[in-house]
């Protein structure tokens, strides 16, 4: 099965028409070449762009040299309203703290702690589905959402609050897109649109009142053993200094959005490439039958072509496409200068359809990760590497295959049409994945 891919952008355009196609969609406004190029050079009058796939560079950019390419404020800049200081948007000396009191959150099997709270939110979101159409994007989405809230605040979500959150996330990523133009201009001050703006207030407002639920249960020594108490019992173990309420509320919004945005990506596409290619979904349910009848979390390891086909989706739809740094000084780059303040674009998706990477790049084949991974590491990068690898990795992967597993075993899914991705802050369809579900 050869999944949908945007239709790249054919030949040269101007500037503007460029800078208006990656506002509309950072995927369709990309040339075909970049499924083949080792290295790509974007210029403009303000500044000056790469694209590599070379990945050499690539283990350079994101591992070896990463200080001298710090996350680009160019891009993050369009997201501070939603994620404030957070983790994800913060460089140097502030990066490393944050990550020294997080840490610790997710080592030791704390994804086994949380395991009760998936299978429990995977259970429910399985109840919820009627037989007949459904929007599988709004199902991933309340699914996800109700993880998170029960992995980061012990609580199931409901239905108002699941709604809120969906239209809220789909509101801030239509309404303030990742490229700004005062990410083109970076002189110019940033200003924000004013749905873009009620949408992360809405978000901030509740995540912030649980926060301060959170503290009082904590002084309270009646707080629950969940993430959120983890790290906001936690401290930097080199300065003794924790997360301040605004600091926490930070953290807690970017846990948010990764686990419960990207997740929602992952599991739409995966869902959608299970019913365009029927013969897996049910390889997947057959597969998940012993695990459904006794959930353990041991049990995970030997799901293995579930395993596979999150890879594969994984591969085809990572949920965040490109990752964008800038070089802290002047070097070089397959013999070209790259000049300090230039932008680099690492891109999961044209790595993971790159035909110099993989064999059949645009096909949907789980059997090709049977025997390990059938291309070099830099080749498949959902959860970057290097430094600034995503700490809930590990989380996101057992999430996945407990929700595939409940919902494969009781449902077998037809696509009704074929999805178009595009990408804004993370990949979905353009116009929404619908499917069929029909009872087992």
């Amino acid at each position: 099965m050869k999944p949908p891919k945007p239709e790249a952008r054919q030949g040269r355009v101007s500037l503007w028409r460029y800078w208006q196609l990656f506002r509309q969609d950072i995927l369709s406004a990309q040339p075909e070449r970049l499924y083949r190029a080792k290295m790509a050079e974007f210029r403009t009058p303000f500044f000056r762009s790469f694209l590599v796939n070379d990945l050499s560079l690539v283990r350079r950019v994101l591992s070896e040299d990463a200080v001298d390419f710090p996350k680009s404020d160019r891009v993050t800049r369009g997201l501070k309203p939603l994620l404030g200081r957070s983790i994800f948007v913060t460089n140097g000396a502030e990066w490393e703290r944050q990550r020294r009191t997080i840490d610790p959150a997710f080592e030791g099997g704390r994804t086994k702690d949380s395991f009760a709270a998936m299978w429990d939110a995977a259970q429910a979101a399985t109840a919820r589905i009627q037989p007949g159409e459904i929007d599988v994007e709004s199902l991933a989405s309340h699914a996800t959402a109700d993880v998170i809230f029960r992995t980061l605040f012990s609580i199931p979500i409901d239905d108002q609050v699941a709604q809120k959150t969906y239209s809220a996330f789909k509101a801030f990523q239509r309404a303030q897109p990742v490229a700004t133009l005062a990410g083109l201009l970076p002189w110019l001050p940033v200003r924000h649109r004013k749905a873009a703006r009620t949408a992360a207030a809405d978000l901030r407002a509740l995540i912030k009142g649980l926060v301060v639920e959170r503290q009082t249960l904590i002084h309270a020594g009646q707080a629950p053993d969940d993430l959120v108490t983890r790290i906001m019992n936690s401290t930097d173990p080199e300065t003794r200094i924790g997360f301040s309420k605004e600091s926490m509320t930070d953290q807690a919004a970017i846990f948010f959005l990764a686990g419960h945005e990207t997740s929602a990506a992952l599991l739409g596409w995966a869902l959608w490439c299970l019913a365009a290619d029927p013969e897996w979904g049910d390889q997947v349910a057959e597969e998940a039958k012993a695990f459904v009848k006794a959930p353990e979390f041991s049990q995970l390891s030997k799901m293995l072509v579930t395993r596979n086909v999150l890879r594969e989706t994984l591969r085809l739809y990572p949920p965040v496409p490109m990752f964008v740094r800038q070089a802290a000084k002047t070097t070089i780059f397959r013999n070209r200068k790259v000049r300090r303040g230039a932008q680099i674009v690492v891109s999961p998706w044209h790595l993971g359809r790159h035909e110099d990477h993989w064999e059949n790049p645009d096909e949907f084949d789980p059997s090709r990760w049977e025997n390990g991974n059938p291309a070099p590491r830099e080749a498949w990068l959902p959860f970057s590497t290097g430094p600034r690898v995503c700490p809930g990795a590990g989380f996101a992967m057992a999430e996945a295959a407990i929700l595939l597993a409940s919902l494969m075993t009781k449902y077998r899914f037809h696509a009704v049409d074929t999805p178009v991705p595009v990408a804004h802050l993370t990949v979905r369809s353009r116009d929404g994945i619908q499917l069929v579900a029909e009872p087992r």
